[in-house]
């Protein structure tokens, strides 16, 4: 397979080693991003005890199960089946139901012929094509023509349609493959009829566990009698896995305390909360607890070495510790300042200990460090590519920025967590990284825009010379205002190229691995959507936090 990138861990810059004299820590000034201290208490997280690990939650979850199944099985109307599938999956109820709703979606599409879409509204044409294509079947863009002008570019129809129909219409929009011209068009005709649609995230870019309460309060407010044991399901799962969650929450914070790093980078963020959320974002599934445990460590290690090699190092440094991690040699950072050294060594340690742990749970011989250990030497060299153009007030062209903007804000580390954490064997981790690694890409590049949009401002007020903002405005001369739209149109783009490599290997044993990196972007539209979720945790993360780990929903 042709891949858009060469290769996802290719070779950035070739370091060379410097003498081994002390660096004069005092000619050395150092940044501060200023950013504020740690607002959670660890010993009330790690306090947080639920009783929905008791046996007779699961009882009653089962049993509620089965009766949603029969009243899955017992709808004939598919319009009526379709919005039950779409409740499930609001109420992030899917993993649940994944086979029945793929044989669903089979006998629908087998029976298809038994009616025609111009029986079907402008709503259920629109939730048919969103709920299809979102299980991997390429249903054409045709299936709105008849909405369409004479030209098939602009829609035709009431601008004062039914708001229901009309945020169907604006969520199936997002699941375009590109050129295809009528779903732009009925992006465009949403994005102007729609109250408020400039602030909206669709569902398909939203992180499925974030966003579940809401749909459940939502559910509940317009709750009919058939759907009572959904709602019934979607609270006791909903508490059952937040229970699973804190019990991991717990253990993390337990290693984070242990390990002593932020102890030793007072200029950096703690942030292993919003971290471990992160980790849940991408698999929220209660048989991923090891998964999460390995990621949330990933995050936190690319939040420090970041702030290391933007605030911290100046560039002598920051080419030896880059050369510590590509030779993976400790002795390489004795002349380091301490703080560089503990970081290295912290990052030495945990990464050998993951690695460990991942072939000790799958059983596999052949060693994964390997494989970390290069990622990590990979995304250290990018950083230190973007260091070079600051020490030299370089600023490099948009097409540079960006070969090397997808790997500095660590979209391959998270990757190869999730393909060697949740893959079943290393074949599949091999078969993924040859031939599926535009996705990889694509989900990295999301990344790194998202990122540009909302902290450019003030990454510039602290000293930093590059963001895909500033370098496209260069390119282009063109104000920033406009600048920030073509960026925003690059996540558009990418978007529609992830939709397409998703439907065109629908049929591939890979594909759970696609859906969880493509969850590393929904979770990058979370934390970048309204300011640095990371940076600031006073914010929606934080609400995010207390909703999905700390407080449970009342049952009905």
């Amino acid at each position: 397979m042709k891949s858009e990138q060469q290769s996802v861990f290719c070779n950035q810059l070739n370091s060379k080693p410097f003498d081994e004299s002390k660096i004069d820590q005092s000619l050395t000034q150092r940044r501060n991003a200023n950013y504020k201290p740690n607002i959670w208490n660890y010993d009330f997280l790690q306090s947080l005890k639920s009783h929905y690990f008791e046996g007779k939650y699961k009882i009653e979850a089962q049993k509620l199960k089965e009766e949603v199944l029969c009243i899955l099985a017992e709808i004939v109307n598919p319009l009526s089946k379709l919005e039950l599938i779409e409740s499930i999956n609001k109420m992030s109820l899917s993993h649940l139901f994944e086979k029945e709703i793929m044989l669903s979606l089979q006998d629908m599409e087998y029976a298809k012929k038994k009616y025609s879409s111009s029986e079907m509204d402008l709503y259920s044409t629109a939730l048919h094509f969103r709920i299809f294509r979102q299980y991997g079947y390429n249903v054409p863009q045709d299936v709105f023509l008849s909405y369409m002008d004479e030209m098939g570019e602009q829609f035709e129809v009431d601008a004062n349609m039914d708001p229901k129909t009309m945020v169907q219409l604006f969520e199936a929009s997002h699941l375009a493959l590109e050129d295809e011209n009528m779903l732009d068009g009925a992006r465009i005709f949403c994005n102007k009829n729609l109250k408020s649609s400039t602030n909206i995230i669709p569902l398909h870019w939203m992180v499925e566990w974030y966003n579940a309460r809401r749909q459940i309060s939502k559910q509940e407010n317009e709750a009919r009698e058939s759907n009572l044991k959904l709602l019934q399901l979607a609270k006791l799962n909903f508490n059952m896995i937040q229970a699973e969650h804190q019990k991991d929450l717990a253990d993390i914070l337990r290693w984070w305390r242990k390990v002593g790093l932020i102890e030793n980078v007072s200029f950096s963020r703690d942030r292993i909360v919003e971290s471990f959320l992160w980790s849940v974002g991408v698999a929220f599934e209660p048989q991923h607890s090891h998964f999460r445990n390995w990621l949330t460590k990933a995050i936190t290690f690319i939040i420090v070495i970041d702030d290391i090699y933007d605030i911290y190092g100046n560039f002598h440094e920051l080419q030896i510790f880059t050369n510590a991690v590509v030779s993976w040699d400790p002795r390489e950072v004795e002349q380091l300042p301490s703080c560089m050294k503990t970081c290295f060594w912290k990052l030495y340690d945990a990464t050998n200990d993951v690695a460990l742990a991942i072939q000790q749970q799958k059983g596999w011989k052949l060693p994964v460090s390997i494989y970390l250990q290069k990622v990590w030497a990979e995304f250290c060299k990018a950083l230190l590519v973007e260091a070079k153009w600051d020490s030299e007030g370089y600023t490099p062209t948009f097409c540079e920025y960006l070969d090397n903007g997808w790997k500095s804000p660590g979209g391959p580390v998270l990757s190869l967590h999730v393909l060697l954490g949740l893959a079943q064997d290393l074949s599949q981790v091999n078969d993924f990284l040859e031939n599926e690694q535009d996705l990889v890409y694509y989900s990295s590049l999301i990344i790194r825009l998202c990122n540009d949009l909302e902290t450019s401002t003030a990454e510039l007020e602290r000293g930093d010379v590059s963001s895909s903002i500033l370098c496209y405005m260069r390119k282009a001369d063109v104000k920033e205002d406009v600048a920030r739209e073509h960026i925003k149109d690059m996540v558009m783009e990418t978007w529609k190229k992830m939709n397409k490599h998703s439907i065109e290997n629908n049929s591939s044993s890979l594909r759970p691995l696609m859906k969880h990196i493509m969850n590393i972007a929904r979770v990058t539209h979370f934390i970048y959507q309204n300011g640095d979720g990371f940076g600031v945790q006073d914010g929606e993360t934080h609400q995010q936090i207390l909703s999905s780990l700390v407080q449970p929903l009342p049952l009905m």
